[in-house]
């Protein structure tokens, strides 16, 4: 038996996913702006180490010295102890809040928020990064009043982020809406595994290449290359 392939930028499957969806549940980092535009994933991801060797640890493992994202380096603190991860979440956090200032935002999101409110349901951000930056860059953006909830990292353990399905079944909780009538748009793999945990309706934003035959391994419910497509399907009800 075949397994159907899926659906990249159809307007026909997304507008049947879109019409049908109670609540949608942007990702931040992606699918929203590129939080780390201007102050790089790879030198906060080095702040960080600083933040462990100062405190003692040295000779990091090689993965961890080497690595450029900023949330590997979390999870392996919260392996050295409570205090090391609420010490490297805390940096995390100040380096997300100051990198919202100047994050870019992702070219037809930020319309398609306004489209997606004026239909009258429900929108919310459901991030691994932080609540604080989240919010941050929702008043910088004068974005507020669009958004129903916002679900985010507000503890230092990387246990409750994505793909672990906390932060979704948080999101449902707040709007009153079943995880199976809410549609999570996000750009990684952690995003696509969430939403089949719970249930809910996936579609993988396939920022860069390579990405979208990556995500059709967790079967998403499409795959779409441009939030303006959103945007477009959107107004076009």
């Amino acid at each position: 038996m075949t397994t159907e392939p899926v659906s990249v930028d159809q307007p026909e499957v997304l507008r049947a996913i879109l019409t049908t969806t109670d609540a949608l549940f942007l990702d931040f980092d992606g699918p929203i702006c590129s939080i780390f535009a201007n102050l790089p994933a790879h030198y906060v991801a080095s702040q960080l180490r600083k933040v462990l060797t100062d405190g003692g640890h040295q000779g990091l493992p090689a993965e961890i010295e080497k690595t450029e994202d900023p949330f590997d380096v979390f999870s392996y603190a919260a392996t050295l102890g409570t205090d090391e991860a609420r010490y490297v979440e805390a940096a995390l956090r100040a380096h997300e809040v100051e990198a919202v200032t100047t994050a870019e935002p992702t070219r037809g999101v930020h319309d398609l928020m306004d489209a997606w409110h004026a239909t009258g349901r429900k929108l919310a951000v459901v991030s691994n990064n932080s609540h604080t930056a989240v919010n941050a860059y929702l008043h910088l953006h004068d974005l507020v009043h669009l958004v129903h909830t916002v679900s985010a990292r507000t503890e230092p353990d990387p246990a409750t982020l994505k793909p672990s399905p906390r932060l979704l079944d948080q999101a449902a909780e707040a709007l009153t809406v079943p995880p199976p009538k809410c549609t999570l748009v996000g750009d990684s793999l952690t995003d696509l595994r969430a939403a089949n945990t719970v249930r809910a309706r996936s579609i993988g934003y396939a920022n860069k290449p390579g990405k979208a035959e990556r995500f059709a391994t967790e079967r998403p419910s499409a795959i779409t290359t441009s939030m303006a497509t959103l945007d477009r399907i959107v107004r076009s009800w």
